[in-house]
């Protein structure tokens, strides 16, 4: 029977991966996800979570150790965010090639330079093209449900690929929330023990990841793709099965009020609930606009969003990065994926909540009618950056 308590998001992600039985915990701290590797730390000394946990000198290193001990068989976790995110940029390519079953909880955070430890999404979107799974959460519940769904959708023999869980840095990961935490009957029930198939064997010695030259490398590379646009079948199937055992279900998109709008606005992470109460003031006052959000980002979610979009005449994205030189990373990914269609809506696109900067209901207001007018005028830039001071 699950128990409702109020917990940092931070910590309950850490229980969520007690309760899925981790065997190995590589960590090394970074804000804003400390809190997460710190409290899996005092678990495993406590005796309450049975696992290996290695304190590494660097997040390289940690992908390093998740290397292997995925290799080997183990239920492997890490955590990072931001520049260490970056850190491990090269190692985080090589997990997902390998088709390591990793599950990592990046704790989104602006990237240097002007140094920042709060939160945007310019680390997640470094590390869009590396081949794993990676899921955005909105607030504490879904932070603890992915990060269980997380483990069975890497370790599933048709997948076997490494999963990140996005959890906004402080306006998520420091927030104490009213959280369902499940019990370890029901986790246990619903994850399945480790069964991975290629485990490293002393007896069956093996070379992975070795040299490829140019006759191979473009073959290794279209089946990992495939791969990748194959697990989509695993991630909705242990959503299903996620909702029908605990009653919450999760989509690749999921839409608020967009019934009936011509125009839509889309975000992803914490700030959809923010984005939501000036969705709901503007339909009070008869504005035909909604609200859709992308949960599933990596494999990108075609069929859904263009089934979301049909009927919209724009969409409105927010972007908490910048592509420097481009403008919003999502917006063009928007712009990519409905170009086939023969009618599609008029993408408008804004930068905005970088570096942490919070973007409050009454500015999302003040977005919306500023793309309203573009959609309606035109504009003379590609993409605005809402709240910059001149």
């Amino acid at each position: 029977m699950a128990t409702r308590i109020g917990m940092e998001v931070s910590i309950a992600v850490s229980e969520a991966v007690k309760l899925a039985n981790a065997d190995v915990i590589a960590a090394y701290p970074i804000t804003p996800q400390t809190h997460i590797v710190e409290h899996l730390a005092e678990l495993v000394a406590q005796g309450e979570l049975n696992a290996e946990y290695i304190p590494v000198e660097s997040e390289h290193s940690a992908m390093s150790a998740c290397l292997g001990s995925s290799a080997a068989g183990a239920r492997t976790f890490t955590a990072t965010a931001g520049q260490g995110l970056e850190l491990m940029h090269e190692v985080v390519y090589v997990a997902s090639a390998m088709r390591l079953p990793i599950v990592m909880a990046v704790a989104n955070r602006a990237v240097s330079s002007p140094l920042s430890v709060w939160g945007d999404h310019s680390d997640v979107m470094a590390v869009r093209d590396t081949g794993w799974i990676q899921i955005f959460v909105e607030n504490g519940q879904e932070a603890v449900d992915n990060t269980i769904c997380a483990f069975r959708m890497a370790e599933d023999a048709r997948a076997l690929l490494p999963v990140m869980i996005h959890i906004d840095g402080f306006h998520l990961s420091h927030m104490v929330e009213p959280i369902l935490m499940p019990d370890q009957k029901e986790v246990s029930d619903f994850l399945p023990s480790l069964n991975y198939p290629l485990p490293l064997n002393p007896q069956k010695p093996v070379t992975m990841g070795a040299f490829a030259p140019p006759v191979i490398y473009t073959e290794a590379k279209w089946a990992q793709e495939i791969n990748l646009e194959k697990s989509k079948e695993v991630i909705l199937e242990v959503w299903k099965k996620f909702g029908d055992k605990f009653g919450r279900y999760y989509n690749p998109v999921e839409c608020y009020r967009c019934d009936n709008c011509d125009t839509l606005v889309m975000t992803m992470g914490s700030f959809s609930e923010t984005a939501m109460m000036a969705i709901d003031k503007l339909r009070e006052a008869g504005k035909k606009v909604g609200l859709f959000r992308i949960r599933l980002w990596r494999p990108f979610p075609y069929e859904e969003l263009r089934k979301t979009v049909k009927n919209a005449k724009s969409i409105i994205v927010l972007d908490r990065s910048i592509s420097l030189g481009m403008g919003g990373p999502v917006a063009s990914e928007l712009r990519n994926a409905l170009y086939p269609l023969e009618k599609r809506p008029k993408i408008v696109g804004f930068v905005g909540g970088l570096g942490g900067r919070d973007i409050s209901p009454s500015d999302f207001e003040a977005i919306i009618k500023r793309g309203m007018e573009i959609t309606a005028a035109g504009s003379d830039r590609e993409f605005e950056i809402y709240g910059v001071r001149e």
